[in-house]
């Protein structure tokens, strides 16, 4: 693809008018809630998180979407690839009118042209931040995947960013899409019962008070098709290792559940940070089998040990926030075992309850929820504090229930699966509060003190980690 701009569909008369009015760079801060008013501009694609909020139209999205990136953008194909599918299935199809600029400088265009007013990013972690901070600076309002900072250089700018953006009065936000699934938002209410839950442990740094384990893998089939990797995938120093990059959505959920409108602030609350590493060992088949790619790139090769591929994506992570102790375990295998997936265990420790997420075989691989008496708790009490709780929750979600287990004084939090929405449709759910930020402009404090905390302590993990 030559250096320039390509119009995709039918956008080319839409555009000149845009580019005839001098209105097209209005003030970019001021959001009335109106149809199209949202203009996106994709900035270096390389996830398919990048497209997934285009995936169905949002009123307040214009159609027009303005993408930038280099011509070696091997993420631009896909992204694209995935906006036709939008528009031409027969369903509920999308009418995106994109346009791309490809070159060396497209960074410099869309800072100059500023055709948007909201960036969207979601590729390659080793430049984000520096984006991020360079589309805050032009005045523009940033909707950033994660990780948002793979390091402590990062955390410096991003931190930097958060304050520019006040400045220049827009917004920056990452996309916490787990806040939006239905297992969460029932844990959430649950731990937030007092009369069930109690007050969270302190925990100790062997036995904490939350303990949340991660097992993921880099060759995976949906469907019968492998899910090609990039190859910059298995680059720590371009996707970050797996404490920088798994645990942000299980800091983000640690927040946002058990610590609820609360501002943490890294400087007085977080304390402690230790962690590990360790590699996931690829050999040069595994990693042509996941990438398509017959030999290792050149930035690659300081990981080589013996042909072997050295992938820092596991560690653990231990911490304190507010004095309770917490401990995470990331781990990312080559592949699951014939008829197995990812598997998730969380467990987190209230004085009347103890409740546990679990995904494994045992579970079908779907997550369950489960409440357990503490110990010391009269079982009558805590069954009928529970069945309170699940009455108060049912007036919102009357679907969910409540059935003792085999396991005396523990009960499975039933949410049927018609019930649970599926990862890709949280996208949406981010972006329309995201919207409703700019329109209402009450973003809460805590996004930004909690955000800058989890990266904190992201990167100070990566920083202090020891191998295993």
């Amino acid at each position: 693809m030559k250096t320039g701009w390509l119009i995709i569909a039918v956008g080319l008369m839409l555009l000149s008018c845009m580019q005839k009015n001098n209105n097209a760079t209005e003030d970019r801060t001021t959001f009335m809630g109106k149809t199209g008013e949202i203009k996106l501009i994709v900035l270096a694609p390389g996830h398919f998180h990048a497209n997934l909020f285009q995936k169905s139209a949002i009123p307040q999205v214009s159609d027009s979407v303005f993408v930038y990136a280099t011509t070696k953008n091997v993420g631009l194909k896909q992204y694209l690839s995935a906006i036709a599918s939008f528009n031409q299935r027969n369903e509920d199809p999308t009418n995106w009118q994109t346009v791309v600029y490809t070159g060396d400088d497209f960074l410099d265009k869309m800072v100059t042209g500023k055709k948007g007013n909201v960036v969207v990013l979601a590729g390659n972690n080793k430049e984000k931040t520096g984006y991020i901070l360079s589309a805050v600076d032009a005045g523009l309002n940033v909707l950033s995947d994660k990780p948002m900072a793979i390091n402590r250089e990062d955390f410096l700018l991003l931190e930097e960013a958060y304050a520019n953006a006040e400045a220049q009065n827009v917004l920056l936000y990452d996309m916490m899409t787990e806040r939006y699934d239905m297992l969460n938002i029932i844990e959430k209410e649950l731990v937030n019962d007092h009369d069930l839950f109690g007050e969270l442990q302190p925990g100790t740094p062997e036995d904490p008070a939350v303990y949340m384990e991660s097992v993921h893998h880099f060759y995976k089939e949906v469907s019968g098709t492998p899910l090609t990797r990039p190859a910059w995938y298995y680059d720590v120093e371009q996707q970050g290792e797996g404490i920088a990059d798994v645990t942000t959505h299980l800091i983000d959920l640690l927040f946002w559940k058990y610590f609820p409108g609360q501002s943490i602030d890294y400087t007085r609350d977080i304390g402690n940070i230790s962690s590990t590493h360790w590699p996931t060992e690829i050999t040069l088949a595994q990693f042509t089998k996941s990438t398509g790619e017959t030999v290792f790139p050149d930035y690659l090769q300081k990981y080589l040990n013996n042909s072997i591929l050295k992938v820092y994506a596991n560690g653990t992570v231990h911490f304190d926030v507010k004095n309770r102790n917490v401990g995470l375990k990331v781990i990312w295998n080559y592949q699951a075992p014939e008829g197995s997936g990812d598997t998730f265990i969380s467990v987190v420790k209230g004085t009347k309850a103890i409740l546990k997420t679990i995904q494994n075989k045992e579970q079908n691989f779907a997550k369950q929820l489960y409440a357990q008496k503490s110990e010391g708790l009269d079982e009558n009490e805590f069954s009928d504090n529970l069945q309170k709780a699940i009455e108060k929750i049912q007036t919102t979600y009357p679907f969910m229930s409540a059935s003792p287990t085999s396991t005396k004084g523990e009960y499975l939090i039933n949410i049927p699966v018609e019930n649970r929405e599926g990862h890709e449709s949280h996208f949406k759910y981010v972006a329309e509060s995201f919207f409703n930020f700019l329109v209402s402009r009450d973003m809460p404090a805590w996004e930004k003190t909690n955000t800058l905390a989890k990266y904190y302590i992201t990167t100070k993990a990566v920083e202090v980690a020891t191998d295993w």
